[in-house]
């Protein structure tokens, strides 16, 4: 079995999903009492965050970095970012280290693929939304996205870092996402992306009808099969 590298804390509150969620698929390819070789790096995300605010990106791909070189050196053969809004400095993590690191939004792009979803919408924080870093491997890869109006995203990303980040689930945040998929399902989306590792925390499949595609599921998966490749 293959070493996994988790750079994590962004929000802990996904980590966990993380942790558990590869452990238990590991056991259930494997049996008995087996489980995942996993090493975890993990930030103090109150500092990644204010770098978000201040639009100091360079600073979040050198801390990002530190703990990956912190991954490879205790023996990680490929990394993990748990969180859609730091690929923003995947290529500063990723030229830090000699050990691939698994682009959330290519996974995405491929499960897309794989359900024959050419169109679908994105929900996640204001940064994924709206920068290019993100939406661009998904429409370069032939994939056309959809995004909610200016004032849903400001909703959106509020729910992200003031309830869902603290591991709060607000029923009238819940039908506000659920409205926002509705819509995009009006405007010809075949699914929807839950862009943010913690969105899965809200809603999930069984409340929709619309094929949602949760990135944080998508990114375990992919650790899982490359743990076991």
């Amino acid at each position: 079995m293959k070493k996994i590298g988790l750079i994590g804390g962004m929000s802990f509150e996904s980590t966990i999903t993380y942790y558990e969620q590869i452990n238990r698929k590991i056991n259930e390819r494997l049996g008995g009492l087996s489980s995942a070789e996993i090493l975890l790096s993990s930030v103090n995300f109150e500092e990644i965050e204010v770098c978000q605010r201040e639009n100091r990106w360079e600073d979040t791909g050198e801390i990002l970095a530190r703990h990956a070189m912190i991954l490879q050196g205790g023996g990680a053969d490929f990394i993990f970012i748990c969180t859609n809004t730091m690929h923003r400095c995947f290529d500063a993590v990723q030229s830090a280290v000699g050990v691939p690191v698994a682009h959330i939004a290519d996974a995405t792009l491929k499960a897309l693929k794989n359900a024959g979803v050419a169109k679908a919408g994105l929900l996640g924080t204001v940064y994924t939304m709206t920068q290019d870093f993100y939406k661009s491997r998904l429409i370069e890869g032939g994939a056309e996205v959809l995004l909610p109006s200016a004032v849903d995203m400001a909703e959106v990303n509020r729910v992200i870092f003031e309830e869902l980040c603290y591991g709060k689930i607000a029923p009238s945040s819940k039908a506000n996402f659920l409205r926002i998929i509705e819509d995009f399902k009006s405007r010809g989306a075949q699914g929807a992306i839950l862009g943010c590792t913690e969105i899965g925390m809200l809603v999930s499949q069984a409340d929709t009808d619309v094929r949602l595609f949760d990135t944080t599921q998508i990114h375990i998966d992919a650790a899982v099969e490359a743990a076991l490749s």
